[in-house]
């Protein structure tokens, strides 16, 4: 296999592990994924395909200048938008990137980050859409939701999807590297979904499957009358712990 090749199967066993209907993630065309192929290209989940079912030919490999450079743009129409998500294509026959495909473009351009999914969790939705989301961002649980998931996600308020979406998660997750001086591994839309990203497909799921777990803690606890966050400092000690990062590399997190 190529590099290409192998990536696109990479992504393929992702989108399937997050599509995977026991998962609560994602049904029918929800969500999408995509993986960085080059410096110049990525693959990114073809509109409307679903992912527990995707297949090679569910892929395109979309070039980053022209959707990177459309995220500094605020005179394009949604047909300007369209004409743009084909236009990229490297291959004129594939079929219609996501329009997801322009954060996808800007968060596969950050250091170290290979790979990203986004799903429409249930669980994670949950909060969500309750009104939640500043809470389960910015305050942790538990050791492991830490260790998976950073110690902050980046919170997103509910944007238009397609390109205004796109220019407020680049926006917010820029403050957050400002604050902490790394990318996060997780994003919340609020009354929308959630994004996990990573250098493998394995740093991907597990900060996806993490954050569902920590959601349906969080609102367990809720009902009984929590939760019961851990402390600034508690957080800043797991995230700091010598032992910690090496079981983060240990797990090729």
């Amino acid at each position: 296999m190529n590099d290409i090749d192998t990536t696109r199967a990479a992504l393929i066993a992702l989108s399937r592990e997050l599509g995977a209907e026991h998962r609560d993630l994602a049904i029918l065309g929800e969500g999408n994924t995509s993986a960085r192929v080059s410096d110049e290209t990525f693959l990114v989940k073809a509109s409307g395909c679903s992912l527990g079912t995707l297949g090679a030919d569910d892929l395109v490999e979309c070039r980053f200048a022209p959707l990177l450079a459309m995220l500094d743009r605020n005179d394009l129409t949604d047909q300007n938008i369209e004409d743009e998500l084909f236009a990229c294509r490297v291959d004129k026959n594939a079929k219609k990137p996501s329009v997801e495909a322009l954060f996808h473009a800007y968060l596969l351009s950050l250091p170290g980050i290979n790979f990203a999914g986004h799903t429409h969790s249930v669980n994670v939705n949950q909060i969500l859409c309750a009104g939640r989301g500043k809470d389960f961002a910015t305050k942790k649980l538990f050791p492991d939701e830490i260790v998976c998931c950073g110690p902050e996600s980046v919170l997103v308020p509910y944007t238009d999807p397609g390109l205004k979406l796109s220019q407020i998660i680049r926006t917010e997750t820029e403050k957050l590297i400002e604050r902490r001086g790394v990318p996060p591994r997780v994003i919340l839309l609020e009354n929308h979904g959630i994004i996990t990203l990573g250098g493998s497909t394995f740093a991907v799921t597990a900060a996806m499957l993490m954050a569902k777990k920590s959601a349906e803690i969080f609102v367990g606890a809720a009902i009984l009358g929590g939760p019961v966050f851990l402390t600034e400092e508690e957080v800043d000690r797991i995230a700091n712990r010598t032992d910690e990062h090496y079981r983060q590399r240990a797990l090729k997190l």
